[in-house]
């Protein structure tokens, strides 16, 4: 399998700075509060000094989606809104360790950290914008089509698994229960989003590790290196 984004998409956001991760091994007995609150706490601090909006990550994340034709208000990357909750209720609701684990460092960074379980996953995932034929699945279970020129994760099929660059996950490919193998994708825009991304990708591999039996394969990603390839299981519906 293989993971990139399209050379449109570095053309566009040549300050984009990219991180990926694949482990396999995943599964759902986990223990990981000790690390959410670790990162929380981070958080929490930082959100005591200023709100989410004043950051750096935020606001070069709000630059990029007014540039995609978006109100950055209305659609808020996948780390604003997580900060906003956090912010306003001092909690996050619990979905799936890794989930929340992640959850966790995306708040601790600032940066939005995208998930996806790889048995969903047809092909290769590249990120790039949409034709607008392209199917997309809600965790309600409805069927939608993203906007032409929006930015998406779409695979093989043609399935977007994230609209608006990650601001909207698909239920398809979202961690479940049952998932083993995972792509994590880390992105930033802001000035030292090079240190802050490859940080990220460390302390994830080293998050995982530390509760999970995977050793995680990670990649940086650029224009002159975009593709991240790593095998992963056999899909049950590619």
């Amino acid at each position: 399998m293989q993971f990139s984004h399209s050379d449109a998409i570095w053309q566009a956001f040549p300050e984009l700075r990219a991180g990926a991760l694949h482990a396999k091994g995943i599964h759902a007995d986990a223990d990981v509060e000790a690390g959410i609150a670790d990162f929380n706490a981070i958080a929490e601090a930082r959100l005591a000094k200023a709100q989410e909006g004043e950051f750096p990550e935020i606001q070069a994340w709000r630059r990029g989606f007014s540039r995609m034709g978006l109100k950055p208000t209305q659609y808020r990357c996948a780390s604003e809104a997580l900060l906003r909750r956090l912010r306003q209720e001092h909690a996050l609701p619990r979905l799936h360790p890794l989930v929340d684990l992640c959850n966790a460092i995306s708040l601790a960074f600032a940066i939005p950290i995208a998930v996806f379980d790889t048995e969903k996953i047809a092909g290769d995932l590249e990120v790039r914008r949409a034709k607008g034929d392209e199917t997309y699945l809600t965790f309600g279970g409805d069927v939608e089509h993203p906007e032409p020129n929006e930015v998406i994760f779409a695979d093989g099929k043609e399935r977007a698994h994230a609209r608006r660059w990650t601001n909207r996950q698909s239920g398809l490919s979202a961690v479940r229960q049952t998932t083993r193998s995972v792509l994590i994708v880390v992105e930033a825009l802001h000035a030292s989003a090079g240190d802050d991304v490859t940080r990220m990708i460390e302390t994830i591999g080293d998050a995982l590790a530390s509760h999970w039996p995977v050793v995680p394969k990670t990649a940086m990603l650029s224009l002159a290196s975009p593709r991240f390839e790593f095998r992963g299981f056999e899909t049950h519906d590619a």
